[in-house]
C-alpha cells in the first residue's frame, strides 16, 4: 500500500501538464503552421525548400513573438489589467454605467431607444462611405450577416451540425434566376423579384424539409457529413446541369428589383436598406421564437436530445423546423444577392462559403443573435483591411489563426449567449457536460 506521500506525488500535474503551458504549446504550434502556410511556396525538385525557407526567415520570428505576446499578455497580464480596470471603476465610480446596462436589460424605453439609435446609424452612416466599402458592407458583411442569422438556428438553437448551408443560399439564387427568366429553362410566369422572395422561402423550406427527414436519426460528426454532402450534390448539379442551370456559365443579366415602376439599377445604397429591413424583421421574429415554446424545445433538443424526447418534446418535428427555418432564412439572401450582382455561378457557392458562415457563428457566439451579427461583420471586414498588406492567398490563413487563439482562450465567442456562456463555464468547473446540465460520467462532482 503506497504512503500518503507517494499519493500525493502520482496526483501532483507536472508544469508542463498546466493549462497554461498546454496553451503554449499550441499557440507556439499555430505560429509553426501559420509559418509554413504564408512562407515560400514548394517545387517539385526540391520537396523541402519551403520547409527550409520558411523555418529560417524573419517570418518565423516574427509568429513565434506574436504568439508568445499573446499568451504573455493573456496569461499574466489579464489579472493585472482587471484590476486596474476595477481600480479605475473604484475611484471614479462607474455607478452609472452599471444603472444604465441595469436599464437596457429591465426597461423596455431604454433598450428600444438605444436599438432605435442603432438602427438610425446603420442606415445613415453607410451613405457616407466609399463606393468600395459599400459594396463589401452589402455584398458581404450584410448577406453573410442573413446567412449567419438563419444557420444560428440550426446550430446555435437546435444544436444541428450544418457544414452545408451554402447550398441554401444556391437554392435562393437559383430560384431568382429562374422565376426572372435567367435561366436556359423558361419559367410559366416571369415573376418580379419582390414576389420571388416568398417563392424562394417557400422552396428552401421544401429542401430543408428534403434534407432533414433523411437525417433525423444523426448526430453530431454524422449529420455533419450528410449536411457537406448535400452542398455538394447541390454544388455539382448547378455545375453540370447545363440545360437547367446555365452549368459553369451560371445565370447571366438576372433583373434588379423594381416597384412602382422603379428599377434600382447600379446604386448600391437601396439593396442596403431592404437587407438592413429583412435582418430588422428576422431578428424580431427570431427573439420572439427563441423564447416561444419552439425555441424551448430546441434548447432541450440541444442540451440532451433523448432526455427531450423522454419529456414529450417531438423531436422530429422540431429538428425539421430547425432545418426548414434556417434554410428559408439562406433562401432570402440568395434572392437579394442574385439581383445585386447580376451574374453568378456556381463558384459562388463552394463549400469554403459554408465553412465561413460556420466560423462566423462560432466567433461571434451560438446561439446569440447579437453575436452572430458582430462576428460576421469582424470577420468579413478583416480580410478585406488585410487587402492591401497581406497577399490574398495568405487572407484566410491569419483569419484561421485568429479563430484558434479565439477558441483557445474564448470558446464562448466574441458576444454569447447567457445560457451558452453558463454552460462552458459549468463544464470547466466539472458540474456538467459541453452541451448539457447533466451530471458528468461517474456522478455529480462533490
Amino acid at each position: 500500500m503506497k504512503s500518503p506521500s507517494t499519493a500525493a506525488k502520482l496526483r501532483r500535474t507536472a508544469w508542463y501538464q498546466q493549462p497554461r503551458y498546454t496553451r503554449l504549446g499550441a499557440l507556439i504550434a499555430l505560429a509553426l503552421v501559420l509559418t509554413l502556410m504564408v512562407g515560400e511556396q514548394g517545387n517539385t525538385r526540391d520537396l523541402f525548400y519551403s520547409v527550409r525557407t520558411s523555418l529560417t526567415g524573419v517570418n518565423l520570428w516574427i509568429c513565434l513573438g506574436g504568439a508568445l505576446v499573446i499568451w504573455l499578455v493573456r496569461e499574466f497580464g489579464s489579472r493585472q489589467v482587471s484590476g486596474a480596470v476595477g481600480g479605475i471603476r473604484s475611484v471614479h465610480n462607474l455607478g452609472p454605467w452599471k444603472r444604465a446596462q441595469e436599464a437596457f436589460r429591465t426597461q423596455p424605453r431604454v433598450k428600444w431607444t438605444v436599438m432605435i439609435a442603432l438602427l438610425l446609424a446603420a442606415l445613415f452612416i453607410p451613405g457616407q462611405l466609399t463606393g468600395y466599402w459599400q459594396t463589401v458592407l452589402i455584398d458581404q458583411i450584410a448577406t453573410y450577416a442573413l446567412l449567419a442569422i438563419g444557420l444560428n438556428v440550426v446550430i446555435g438553437w437546435a444544436g444541428l451540425l450544418d457544414l452545408g448551408f451554402v447550398a441554401f443560399f444556391a437554392v435562393g439564387a437559383y430560384s431568382a434566376a429562374f422565376w426572372t427568366g435567367s435561366l436556359p429553362v423558361e419559367p410559366p410566369i416571369v415573376l418580379n423579384n419582390f414576389l420571388i422572395i416568398p417563392v424562394a422561402v417557400v422552396t428552401c423550406l421544401i429542401a430543408g424539409v428534403l434534407l432533414g427527414a433523411p437525417t433525423l436519426r444523426l448526430r453530431g460528426d454524422y449529420l455533419a457529413i450528410v449536411t457537406l454532402g448535400f452542398h455538394e450534390i447541390v454544388y455539382l448539379v448547378a455545375k453540370n446541369a447545363d440545360g437547367v442551370t446555365g452549368g459553369p456559365a451560371g445565370a447571366r443579366q438576372v433583373p434588379k428589383f423594381s416597384a412602382f415602376g422603379y428599377e434600382w439599377g447600379l446604386e448600391k445604397m437601396p439593396y442596403w436598406y431592404l437587407l438592413v429591413t429583412l435582418i430588422v424583421v428576422l431578428i424580431i421574429v427570431f427573439v420572439r421564437l427563441e423564447h416561444s415554446r419552439v425555441g424551448r424545445a430546441w434548447t432541450a433538443i440541444r442540451e440532451d436530445e433523448v432526455a427531450a424526447a423522454a419529456n414529450g418534446v417531438d423531436t422530429v418535428r422540431f429538428k425539421l423546423m430547425a432545418f426548414a427555418i434556417g434554410a428559408s432564412t439562406s433562401g432570402v439572401a440568395g434572392v437579394v444577392y442574385a439581383s445585386k450582382v447580376g451574374y453568378f455561378n456556381p463558384e459562388n457557392f463552394i463549400i469554403l462559403n459554408s465553412i465561413l458562415v460556420l466560423s462566423y457563428v462560432i466567433f461571434g457566439g451560438m446561439g446569440s443573435i447579437p453575436g452572430v451579427l458582430l462576428g460576421a461583420a469582424i470577420l468579413v471586414w478583416l480580410p478585406e483591411v488585410l487587402r492591401d498588406f497581406v497577399d490574398p492567398a495568405d487572407r484566410y490563413m491569419y483569419l484561421g489563426a485568429l479563430l484558434v487563439v479565439m477558441m483557445i482562450y474564448r470558446p464562448q465567442g466574441v458576444w454569447p449567449s447567457r445560457r451558452r456562456q453558463r454552460e462552458l463555464k459549468l463544464t470547466q468547473e466539472g458540474i456538467g457536460d459541453a452541451d448539457a446540465m447533466t451530471e458528468p460520467a461517474g456522478g455529480a462532482v462533490r
